[in-house]
């Protein structure tokens, strides 16, 4: 038997809503494969219907790993999904299953792939400075400051993006030394042979449809008790990597009264639309990978049969 490191691993992504997730576990259960989960979302508990988590019934089917590892209260990190996934996919290859990773959080899948550099721990004592900071001069303000000590990682995030560039910033006013240089000091690239096939439409505007029903869907399921239920928790708050992901934010915005339902409704949607927008820009660069156009089995297992990774 090949050493796991030699032994492949099929990746299976795309934007969402493009049915990445059904298309791995049709996959998984074709091939007699476990699913490791790529999604920032769904690896914390309570957060079921807004990240559309597999049911137990489908994990009864399939085993899934990296869901409801965390509380909504602790941060989980690219390097921290890289640490897991890998040994997450030792485990499955012991077993003598085809590890499968499904999922859409593209930072987490470039960490896996590239690796990541060794930044600093959190400080909170930071953080709390520079949400104060955002506070009082606004977040833009804060992007002109690391403009001037990290004019590369400026360049990259976006003045609104206030989880990256709050992490900029921290990791420059521990270390003294910008992010951008950080990332210069990568650590080691994937210890396994990928197969990356990316579910990527070709027409945006069914997929914004496909966006949208999907969120209408998930206030039908209860969607607004979920998150009001997140709200009764006091160590849960708006500035909490969990809280920010698309559609609760918005809702916890609805719930605090900052908008009206129908508001609530059109952001979220919105949000939800850019996301996949970000990820097609991601996914437009990565290197090595096979693309198709929707969720075809019959497309998938000839992509896979067509190489020598999985073999």
């Amino acid at each position: 038997m090949a050493s796991s490191d030699q032994q492949g691993v099929l990746v299976i992504t795309g934007p969402t809503a493009s049915g990445k997730s059904a298309l791995a576990m049709a996959l998984a259960e074709d091939l007699g494969g476990e699913i490791v989960t790529a999604d920032s979302a769904q690896v914390y508990r309570g957060m079921d219907i807004g990240t559309a988590k597999p049911d137990a019934a489908t994990q009864a089917k399939v085993r899934h790993h990296l869901i409801d590892i965390r509380d909504p209260a602790e941060p989980y990190s690219a390097a921290d999904f890289r640490e897991d996934a890998i040994s997450a996919v030792r485990e499955i290859q012991a077993r003598d299953a085809l590890p499968i990773i499904a999922g859409g959080t593209m930072l987490y899948l470039k960490a896996l792939k590239e690796g990541l550099a060794t930044l600093p721990p959190a400080d909170q004592s930071i953080r709390d400075e520079i949400t104060h900071e955002a506070e009082r001069y606004g977040w833009p303000h804060l992007h002109r400051e690391l403009g001037k000590v990290d004019p590369d990682a400026a360049a990259r995030i976006k003045p609104m993006d206030s989880q990256r560039l709050q992490r900029a910033l921290e990791v420059y006013r521990i270390s003294g030394r910008p992010l951008s240089s950080h990332h210069e000091d990568a650590t080691e690239s994937c210890p396994f042979v990928l197969l990356e096939i990316a579910i990527m439409p070709p027409d945006r505007s069914l997929l914004h449809k496909d966006i949208e029903a999907r969120f209408l869907q998930m206030l039908d399921q209860g969607f607004v008790d979920e998150v009001r239920e997140l709200k009764e928790n006091p160590d849960l708050h708006v500035g909490l990597p969990a809280i920010r992901a698309v559609g609760y934010r918005q809702i916890w915005a609805y719930l605090e009264e900052e908008i009206n339902e129908q508001s609530m409704i059109e952001t979220a949607v919105a949000a939800t639309r850019q996301l996949a927008k970000r990820q097609f820009t991601w996914l437009r660069g990565w290197q090595d990978l096979h693309t198709m156009d929707q969720p075809d089995m019959a497309e998938a297992l000839k992509i896979i049969n067509n190489t020598t990774i999985l073999a």
